[in-house]
């Protein structure tokens, strides 16, 4: 009997927000690092620090199309009085021998080719005839076309200074010089210098995979119809997309019906590919609360999952633990689509930042004025209702009502106005926390 007390007085203890993802983050550590080939690791993040291993670019080269002079040899040429230059090769980006260009001379150049020696300065081709022996040119003519223009002579038309049009050595970064530090995210920029450093593989943190499932006999599938007593599931698609766009590589599963055994059976199956599991729906105190029935009924070896209270609105009821034999993490959210989103938020992305091993797990907070009262907000709870955010001038407007089914306006909205569990109104033009989204 006094187990059974300790049991309920548990089950009432009302949580703080805090406190809730305090306790859910002391349980998660950040995935173990792997080795990926460069485009596997996008959006992974950097558990290395990467130094520039030769200098880029690796030689001096040009930076347009034109001809490669010595600058002293163009210091006269005007457009009424252009100095003719003697062509005496062409230098195309890639490997090949150099031709040494003397005085007078010049080397038809590619952009990106190696200056050669004796050259200081590339002449664009739009200064000179082109070696058409006309007006400037608007461009090369193809080599296939006029194989005669890698001789003969060229007129310029403008001088060129020294280096002028070169791209010099060790000019983007010089070899030993820091390139990415540990903790990055790799984005298509990170990428893209990976390779131009010759990296072909690189040491990250994977993204954690999620499993994301709405439990409830009520849900039917986007695109079918719905019958009398269904609604459309929103909650797995909203919660799937918003996994992908915390950087991790989110699986949606189908609904589940309100039946203990297929859940149970859904999860077991799931947790081959899961670092993390989320659901919604069915964790309050209804009599078909699946979720948890199912995993308050979880058996020693099968892991724990703890129902709790919280001093939040909306999104009170929430569940988390450990299960299976690697106890991976799942975080049982409410059913209402904006529950769960704003539960998503406090939450399950704190937690996902965390297995990817980001510093930084939370979305930033600021304050701000907002435009309109708020007439009251539940005595002991925090509320967190949706905004729309103008960072010009410094307001937030809140967005729809406070009511957790209101879909439409958390689509409208880019912020989360917070409430603060001592305040049972706030005035118009007074300053909130905002914690903005996206």
């Amino acid at each position: 009997m006094n187990g059974t007390t300790g049991q309920t007085r548990h089950q009432d203890r009302v949580w703080s927000v805090a406190e809730h993802l305090d306790d859910v983050l002391s349980k998660i550590a950040p995935l173990d690092p792997i080795e990926l080939q460069l485009l596997d690791a996008q959006g992974c993040v950097l558990v290395e620090d990467i130094t520039v291993p030769v200098a880029l670019p690796p030689f001096d080269n040009s930076s347009m199309d034109g001809y490669a002079v010595r600058a002293a040899d163009t210091a006269s040429a005007t457009q009424d009085a252009p100095v003719p230059l003697t062509v005496i090769g062409d230098i195309a980006a890639g490997p090949g021998e150099l031709p040494a260009v003397g005085p007078g001379q010049a080397a038809r150049i590619m952009t990106g080719a190696p200056v050669p020696p004796g050259a200081d300065a590339v002449v664009p081709v739009e200064w000179t005839d082109g070696g058409a022996g006309e007006g400037p040119a608007a461009a090369m003519r193809a080599h296939s076309a006029a194989p005669q223009d890698a001789g003969g002579e060229v007129r310029v038309h403008r001088p060129a200074a020294a280096g002028a049009h070169i791209r010099t050595r060790g000019s983007d970064v010089t070899e030993g010089e820091p390139a990415l530090a540990a903790g990055t995210v790799l984005g298509p920029s990170q990428i893209g210098l990976l390779a131009a450093l010759g990296r072909g593989t690189v040491r990250v943190r994977p993204r954690p995979r999620v499993v994301v499932l709405s439990t409830g006999s009520e849900l039917v599938q986007p695109g079918e119809a719905l019958g009398p007593g269904q609604i459309h599931d929103s909650n797995s698609f909203q919660l799937t997309a918003a996994a992908r766009a915390a950087g991790a590589l989110a699986y949606r599963v189908g609904a589940v019906a309100d039946d203990p055994e297929t859940l149970r059976s859904t999860l077991e199956d799931q947790l081959i590919r899961a670092d993390l599991l989320v659901t919604s729906g069915g964790v309050s105190v209804g009599a078909y609360d699946v979720v948890k029935e199912t995993l308050t009924a979880l058996s020693a070896e099968e892991g724990t999952v703890e129902f709790r209270k919280l001093a939040m609105q909306p999104g009170k009821p929430q569940g988390f633990g450990l299960i299976g034999p690697d106890r991976i993490p799942l975080l049982a959210l409410p059913g209402n689509p904006v529950s769960s989103y704003v539960s998503f938020e406090l939450f399950v992305r704190p937690a996902l930042r965390t297995l990817m091993g980001l510093p930084d797990v939370h979305r930033p907070t600021l304050r701000a004025r907002i435009t309109d009262a708020i007439a009251s907000s539940p005595k002991g709870r925090r509320q967190f209702l949706r905004g729309s955010h103008d960072a010009d001038a410094g307001t937030v407007t809140p967005v729809g009502g406070a009511g957790s089914h209101l879909i439409k306006a958390m689509a409208h909205a880019n912020a989360l106005i917070v409430v603060p569990e001592e305040a049972t109104e706030v005035t118009a033009d007074s300053e909130v926390d905002v914690v903005l989204l996206g």
